[in-house]
């Protein structure tokens, strides 16, 4: 859960009501702009299938997003060239010279400044250096993770073994916990975790594959993370938020609108 917002808004016995209320009503408030640039990028070449598809896992369903790097480019998107944060998906690059956005969606937890509490980096740039320190709530719940992108290539490791390999990384992002080290449930998630919220995180298939999931409806962390091990097939998994999760997936019909957020990952078509 992003860390100022659990006193802003989740300290109401009503909010989960809420929450899931208001992300109904908003989820469509940007689709058709999108949509509009969705279209206008399929008019320049035959329409691919898409990258974002609806999948049930074990009762509960999910929006899955599937980027062969060699395909897509992935970036990270925090501030804009007047340094203030994008905060939302309405205001991000349509396209990448003559490439569309096909996807966008939160990418790590944030302060209430909408700065990221973990390592950022951007464009090769370290903008926010790595979260070591221990601490209450899901991003400490270690090990915590770093998701990171270098061209065709990406990753997802704790942030102990990034520190330690230090990989080539264009942009990376730090998040908590993991859900998935080398095919094994992160210890400290358990079955019998009653906790149920919409998710959302990143997974890695292999070098070249990276996979996003957000849940439709409330899930707890074990079922999360058995979606990626089991039914996405990622050895590596991430977690990068909780409640205000949100997915723009202009094919989907779908950009919610609900949250300010802080570091966003987009994917654009090569």
């Amino acid at each position: 859960m992003t860390i100022w917002l659990r006193n802003v808004v989740l300290g109401s016995r009503y909010a989960g009501r809420a929450l899931g209320s208001l992300r109904g009503l908003f989820i469509m408030t940007t689709a058709a702009s999108w949509m509009l640039a969705a279209l206008v990028g399929a008019t320049h070449g035959t329409a691919a299938p898409s990258p974002c598809v609806s999948r049930a896992f074990e009762g509960a369903s999910y929006i899955v997003c599937t980027f062969d790097l060699r395909d897509y480019a992935l970036r990270l998107f925090w501030k804009d060239e007047n340094g203030a944060p994008y905060g939302g998906f309405d205001r991000l690059p349509r396209r990448m010279g003559a490439s569309p956005i096909v996807f966008a969606m939160n990418a790590g937890m944030y302060d209430e400044s909408l700065a990221p509490v973990g390592l950022y980096i951007e464009a090769g740039k370290v903008l926010k250096r790595a979260n070591t320190a221990s601490g209450a709530g899901n991003f400490h719940l270690k090990p915590n993770g770093i998701f990171y992108v270098d061209g065709e290539n990406a990753g997802v490791l704790t942030t102990e073994q990034f520190l330690s390999r230090k990989p080539k990384a264009e942009f990376a992002t730090q998040s908590g916990p993991m859900l998935v080290i080398d095919g094994r449930i992160h210890p400290k998630i358990r079955a019998n975790s009653t906790s149920r919220k919409i998710r959302n995180g990143v997974g890695l298939r292999d070098p070249h594959t990276v996979v996003f999931a957000i849940s439709d409806t409330p899930v707890t962390f074990w079922s999360f993370a058995h979606l990626f091990r089991d039914g996405l097939a990622t050895a590596n998994a991430l977690f990068l938020d909780g409640s205000i999760s949100s997915l723009c997936a202009p094919v989907l019909a779908r950009c919610d609108t609900l949250f300010p957020m802080g570091a966003i990952v987009a994917a654009y078509k090569r």
